[in-house]
């Protein structure tokens, strides 16, 4: 096995996978992965793109069959017992297709029907939901109209309609502006506070995790490489980063500098960075040594471990732009 997750303290382990695995012909996507989330916690699934986040949940939601290992959604065998994962999760995928020429209410309506839910009990949920995400108003818009933002949220009720105590988010708020985004995250907050629906939660972004998340996994290549609460994992990576950004010139000078204030970390291009020993008390004399070595810094900050830099200390790259 590449991978394994402890579940989070306290509760009931309501989706476990052991062992899980799926490949595409001759590629790996998801390689023998264990996890286990116990009920009402919000747990994040943090890489990037083509790690295998998707993979996974769509094998978790049934849509994909596992071509090694097995998962288990609240004791039900995703493949022995499909139908019955699907009647007590709630799925909003990246990818989803919502009909564009239908309204929001009519889409609502629908899924309301397609899961067996009274007309008069969904005369009233339907119109809460829509408002729950600030769908109110655009409710008998058609959704061609809607914004990438108002797609998301209405994908998110319509995965609420059925009340379900699991639901998982691929992805949600890729491409959404700030202001969306932020909305977004606050109704996920409240989904899990207030009814105390567990959340899984796959994602690229370092704040959505870090913002939402109770526990986190980081995946790369298909492999678990780390896991933990976000503070938990911040703390093994110890001293705060120091990136310095100079000319290329003097890269190899400034390397040579900084090398004796820390371990070298991974960077962007054109930049040094370093775990720096001793922290901030610590930064006059690194901007003397290089001043002393002639190197004119072009920039020059310190930040507190991140979770980037937990990705970067588990697999030797930093996550944003991995995917290029």
């Amino acid at each position: 096995m590449s991978g394994s997750i402890e579940p989070g303290s306290g509760g009931d382990v309501v989706i476990e996978a052991t062992d899980l695995a799926r490949t595409f012909g001759e590629v790996v996507a998801v390689d023998g992965i264990d996890l286990s989330v116990t009920r009402g916690e919000v747990f994040g699934f943090l890489g990037p793109n083509g790690a295998g986040k998707s993979t996974t949940i769509r094998m978790l939601t049934t849509l994909l069959r596992p071509t090694g290992g097995s998962a288990r959604i609240d004791d039900h065998d995703v493949v022995g017992s499909a139908a019955a994962v699907r009647r007590i999760i709630g799925v909003a995928l990246q990818d989803s297709s919502i009909d564009p020429l239908m309204t929001g209410n009519e889409l609502m309506r629908l899924q309301a029907v397609l899961h067996g839910i009274p007309r008069s009990e969904a005369r009233r949920r339907c119109p809460e939901l829509l408002a729950r995400v600030g769908l109110t108003g655009a409710a008998d818009r058609r959704v061609a109209t809607y914004s990438g933002g108002m797609r998301r949220r209405l994908d998110l009720a319509l995965s609420l309609v059925h009340e379900p105590g699991i639901l998982f988010l691929d992805e949600p708020s890729a491409g959404l502006d700030p202001t969306s985004r932020l909305a977004l995250w606050e109704e996920v907050r409240r989904l899990n506070r207030e009814l105390g629906t567990t959340v899984f939660l796959t994602t690229q972004y370092l704040e959505e995790a870090d913002e939402l998340a109770s526990r986190i996994a980081i995946i790369d290549r298909g492999r678990l490489v780390r896991e933990g609460s976000p503070e938990a994992l911040k703390a093994t990576v110890g001293s705060p980063t120091l990136r310095v950004d100079v000319d290329p010139v003097f890269f190899e000078t400034t390397r040579r500098v900084l090398a004796d204030f820390g371990p070298d970390r991974p960077a962007r291009e054109g930049r040094v960075s370093i775990g720096l020993d001793g922290g901030a008390a610590r930064v006059a004399e690194v901007v003397r040594a290089l001043d002393d070595a002639g190197v004119p810094v072009t920039h020059l900050e310190l930040d507190a471990p991140s979770l980037d830099d937990v990705f970067a200390d588990a697999t030797g790259r930093r996550l944003e732009g991995a995917d290029e």
